[in-house]
């Protein structure tokens, strides 16, 4: 057991590092197994943070302190979102986030970085294209950093249950177990940023909360940043009373593959309609991502290109 000390010159930065109520220095002693006392300076406003661990896990934490105190003040140098939604400002050389792994996240293309400028400036974005064109990731890189940064107090994942076979009342286990199948997609995104045991920790402690569509029902989300994913297996009744949880300070991103839709009648999707129905309403972005956009194996473009190709040849089938 040693002990180390890290310094906080004033209010700013103590909030930056400490977090409302201190949330983010009791999640970095969960996380990294240490514990860190705060004594506050009264004459300077700042703080003195006494870190106490094995000398292993001090030293991460003692890493982890400076480059949070790192973001906040790069963060500052960044120029400030315009009042309108006309011009988007250009997204920084720094990347939106950095996983736990030390793994930088850059938008890789136009429409990425059009996509994350749109959630940077809109509390309410809609994602549409194919599958591996980073609309999910790159979501929730956006709300690691909007809760790392103070701008929420919490994330929620959230997508309908489209059944195929069993329904969910046979399924084993509770309501997480029953619907983990369902946000297994989700939870990959986060496991990447974040470690399986950080994200294990945030959802116990629910600042991440992940959830069935059907329950969102009755619910008024304030401080929350709300991705709903594979969007286009929603209703337009489904989407109207997602939208409509949206409370204060809370930012919505919207995903989905209009290609892939799973309900019996296709044109009844709530991501199909909603560029129609919002396409008036200020503060909404829409970005279409294309084939072109997808990052995963090379092969994926290809092969979305040849069932296109395919459908329009043999228009029905």
């Amino acid at each position: 057991m040693i002990t180390k000390k890290f310094r906080l010159k004033n209010n700013e930065e103590a909030l930056a590092i400490l977090g409302a109520q201190d949330e983010q220095l009791k999640f970095l002693e969960r996380e990294l197994r240490v514990a860190i006392f705060v004594n506050h300076d009264p004459e300077t406003t700042g703080a003195t943070l006494t870190v106490k661990g094995s000398a292993s896990n001090a030293d991460k934490a003692l890493k982890r302190l400076k480059d949070l105190l790192d973001e906040f003040y790069a963060e500052k140098l960044q120029p400030s979102a315009p009042e309108e939604y006309g011009e988007l400002r250009p997204l920084s050389e720094r990347p939106v986030y950095k996983s736990i792994f030390g793994e930088a996240v850059y938008p890789r293309g136009e429409n990425q970085r059009k996509y994350l400028e749109a959630i940077a400036l809109s509390d309410l974005v809609v994602g549409i294209g194919p599958a591996g064109t980073g609309k999910t990731f790159l979501a929730a890189a956006a709300a690691l950093k909007a809760l790392k940064t103070n701008l929420v107090t919490r994330i929620v994942l959230t997508r309908p249950i489209v059944e195929a076979g069993e329904k969910l009342g046979f399924l084993p286990g509770d309501i997480s177990e029953k619907v983990l199948p369902y946000l297994k997609p989700l939870y990959d995104a986060f496991y990447t940023l974040l470690g399986p045991e950080s994200f294990r920790i945030l959802r116990e402690d629910e600042v991440i909360e992940t959830v069935p569509l059907a329950y969102m029902r009755g619910r008024t989300l304030e401080s929350s940043f709300i991705i709903l994913d594979e969007a286009q297996n929603t209703t337009p009744e489904q989407m109207k009373m997602f939208l409509t949880r949206m409370g204060r300070l809370s930012k919505v991103v919207v995903t989905g593959d209009i290609t892939q839709i799973d309900l019996g009648e296709k044109r009844r999707s709530g991501l199909v309609l909603i560029k129609d129905i919002l396409k008036k309403v200020k503060g909404v972005r829409i970005v279409q991502f294309a084939n072109r956009d997808v990052v995963r194996h090379s092969l994926v473009t290809e092969i979305l290109q040849a069932y296109e190709d395919w459908e329009r040849e043999n228009p029905g089938t």
